[in-house]
């Protein structure tokens, strides 16, 4: 395991330490399953994947400007007035 050091709030603290007395159990492991929980809860999307997506719409629309490279920033501008 790879030892860390965090900052709880007290109440988090006294909340743990109860935890830890009502249940047997460290207040580390505690901790680990509350990260553990939160990982499995939290939606997450391959970075790869996404990438790999955004390639493959490039290229597939037109905007009928033939000068949109070189100038980008004048037509956002105008996209977002």
């Amino acid at each position: 395991m790879i030892r860390t050091q965090i900052q709880i709030t007290e109440a988090q603290q006294e909340l743990l330490q109860d935890l830890s007395l009502e249940t047997g159990r460290s207040m580390a492991d505690l901790i680990r399953e509350g990260i553990d929980r939160l990982a499995a809860n939290t939606p997450r999307v391959d970075r790869r994947l996404l990438v790999d997506r955004a390639i493959s719409l490039a290229g597939r629309f037109s905007s009928g400007k033939s000068d949109v490279s070189a100038g980008h920033d004048r037509h956002l501008g105008e996209a977002f007035k």
